[in-house]
């Protein structure tokens, strides 16, 4: 007789990449299948949500999952047993409920397996202790997607009617764009305020090598300089020719601290600006190194999930870097008592750090598996957890007071005695400033002196590292949230990037500007945090989510009734395009889209002629010699230049070409900024000059 097939115990998990690396793991007796993230959700043709009803939502299966509920439904029927391994957070814990419902299980049942790394270990360790779905993490992520549902499709179609089509509006993307509108209203409102400097260098007799020394104060009290008056009165109790004495000098030893692990919010901000990555590139390629990468001997997830906001690290995780510390620099390096990093206030503690699942999995040992943008991030990681548990940086550091007719100079030096964490990684890299022995009552002399006049600087735009920064510590959004709400507002066309700075568009000025005057809480900052932590509070089962969605959405439903009554209906005006169209003669305007601003025939629909603005440098084509050289973008968003009659000519620059071509081979010249100025160069390096930039 035939022997009967051995049943297999299912297991269903949301990326199809983590299913093949789990299924190695879990042996033989499991099966191991995706969901593809979400089958089930609101629809997007109708509100969904049952106002009238406990705000109870309209779950419908996600159109093009058919497939896919259909391959679960008949794996699950011939199973042993369904396990539900969908991620570790909110988003996670609701695919697990909405599978249950799909599949008929009971939400009760023992079959919820969560871990928050994809190794071997922990993966066997979760499948030893699985649990029940936790409805009140459910509730958590349900009063989020509702909320989201009410406001999004109530105040859109306002939007649509009275602006345009194709906008909206959110709880976290409409503060991501006040904050950026807010910072833009500041930096041209910033009046600058004077203050001048001044610099000298010193020298102790009989010494060549010299020190230098900034003005302090007047008879050991600090005094700002607002004006060359106040330079002047300073200057004219010197005596250039006279000795200064050294009045003062402290000598301490000085201890920086490494920082803590990476939370979701700060891999962010540090990918933004040391590898340049945007928000949703870091969080894509932090999901493969989470999910599993092949090393030759099979797929293995490299660090632990990347969705947190908690700096705790686990036990084994301390024990396992101060081993590895040990052995590669020595026990010095090592922190003796490893540290428990303090979270924020309102941080969740359900996952640990970002880390590295294994402290001995150096970067060096597995870059040849890894692309160059997976390296790089998984370098970053490893390295600033790894710092995270290691000794103090230690310098000597030296101040010195240097006076003449009560006229104070200070001049301070520090020097690296152990290099502690940053033998691995340096967030704020520091030099050495030596300075001469030097003893209270000696005296040195002045070599030279100069004085700079200065003027404070507005505030910088925010660029989406910064953003993310603010969004968290105003407690707005969670980490799940920062990079899609970025994505959403540019997106929308309602910020544009230029560099990598932020920069509000006409358009979100617009949108803002309506949501500020007829929603004014959903941009209220404190309100938008005491709400996110009311549903951290329905997480824990200390708060009932309809009665945080019913406490919002009342006095919001008295706005919408405002607001679709008395909002005015905004005509955004064509301007001039001061030409005419190339293919029935009538006018050309310029016409603000979703994407920005472009050329269309004023006779449209008759005629649907448009055109893309370009903005010329002033340059003939070095290639063609007939076309302009414009600027143009790239489907990245980044400045590039080529010529206007393309396809016909493809020339095409990422550096700005002139008028002039290089005195050595007759190559055309680029132009690149710099802090200093201008740099002209030819792009085959025979040529290069520095030039001040013209204002």
């Amino acid at each position: 007789m035939p022997t009967a097939k051995v049943k297999k115990n299912l297991v269903i998990v949301e990326s199809p990449h983590k299913a093949k690396t789990i299924e190695k793991y879990l042996g033989r007796n499991y099966h191991v299948i995706a969901s593809k993230g979400h089958v089930r959700d609101l629809p997007k043709s109708q509100m969904g949500v049952d106002i009238d009803n406990d705000y109870e939502p309209k779950y419908i299966s996600i159109r093009g999952k058919g497939s896919t509920i259909k391959e679960l439904k008949a794996e699950a029927k011939k199973a042993k047993n369904v396990y539900l391994a969908s991620d570790p957070d909110r988003e996670g814990e609701a695919i697990a409920w909405h599978i249950s419902h799909i599949l008929g299980l009971d939400p009760k049942d023992m079959n919820r397996v969560a871990f928050n790394e994809i190794t071997k270990d922990a993966v066997k360790a979760a499948f030893k202790e699985p649990r029940a779905i936790d409805m009140n993490i459910v509730d958590a992520q349900q009063a989020r997607r509702v909320l989201d549902r009410l406001v999004g499709y109530s105040i859109s179609p306002i939007l649509w009617s009275k602006v345009k089509k194709g906008l909206s509006a959110g709880r976290v993307q409409s503060i991501a764009l006040k904050l950026v509108i807010d910072r833009e209203k500041e930096i041209l409102n910033f009046v600058p305020q004077e203050y001048w400097t001044i610099s000298s260098t010193f020298k102790k007799a009989e010494q060549k090598s010299t020190f230098n020394g900034d003005f302090y104060g007047l008879a050991g009290k600090k005094i700002d300089l607002n004006n060359n008056d106040d330079v002047k009165k300073i200057l004219a109790k010197i005596d250039k020719k006279q000795p200064f004495e050294v009045t003062q000098v402290i000598k301490k030893e000085r201890k920086r601290q490494a920082a803590a692990p990476f939370t979701t919010s700060t891999m962010q901000q540090e990918a933004n600006k040391r590898l340049g990555y945007r928000t949703h590139r870091t969080m894509r390629i932090a999901q493969s190194l989470y999910e599993g990468i092949n090393l030759g001997k099979g797929s293995v997830g490299l660090i632990t999930y990347m969705r947190t906001d908690s700096k705790r690290i686990a036990n084994v995780a301390k024990q396992e870097a101060a081993d590895f510390i040990k052995s590669e620099f020595g026990d010095a390096f090592a922190a003796h008592n490893p540290k428990n990093f303090k979270n924020d206030g309102d941080a969740q503690d359900a996952h640990e750090a970002i880390r590295p699942t294994s402290a001995f999995r150096t970067p060096e040992s597995i870059k040849d598996y890894l692309t160059p943008e997976e390296y790089r991030l998984y370098n970053l990681i490893w390295s600033r957890f790894i710092a995270s548990q290691m000794n103090a940086a230690i310098y000597d550091t030296v101040r010195a007071d240097i006076v003449q007719n009560d006229v104070t100079f200070r001049t301070t030096g520090s020097k690296l005695k152990f290099s502690g964490f940053t033998k691995v990684y340096d967030s704020n890299s520091e030099k050495n400033k030596d300075l001469p022995e030097l003893v209270e009552g000696e005296l040195v002399d002045l070599v030279k002196m100069s004085t700079d006049q200065h003027f404070t600087q507005p505030p910088a735009r925010y660029t989406e590292a910064s953003l993310v920064h603010t969004l968290e510590e105003n407690g707005v959004g969670r980490p799940s949230t920062y990079a899609p709400t970025i994505d959403t507002i540019q997106k929308r066309y309602y910020v544009k990037l230029e560099g990598r700075s932020i920069v509000p568009t006409e358009l979100g000025e617009i949108v803002n500007k309506l949501i500020e005057k007829f929603f004014p809480d959903i941009v209220n900052v404190d309100f938008t945090a005491q709400l996110e932590n009311d549903l951290d509070s329905v997480e824990v089962g200390k708060k009932d989510w309809v009665k945080i969605v019913d406490a919002y959405y009342q006095p919001f439903s008295e706005e919408l009734a405002k607001a679709d009554d008395q909002m005015e209906k905004i005509q955004i005006k064509d301007e001039d395009a001061k030409f005419d169209c190339e293919v029935c003669g009538a006018p050309m305007v310029i016409k603000l889209g979703r994407y920005g601003k472009f050329y269309a025939c004023s006779r449209f629909p008759d005629c649907r002629n448009t055109q893309a603005i370009t903005k010329k440098v002033g340059v003939v084509c070095p290639k063609c010699g007939k076309g302009d050289i414009i600027e143009k973008k790239s489907k990245k968003n980044r400045k590039f230049y080529g010529c206007s009659n393309y396809p016909d000519c493809d020339f095409v620059s990422w550096d700005q070409p002139i008028a002039r071509t290089c005195p050595n081979d007759g190559h055309f010249l680029v132009q690149k900024k710099t802090k200093k100025g201008l740099l002209v160069l030819c792009p085959n390096g025979d040529y290069r000059e520095d030039q001040e930039e013209s204002n």
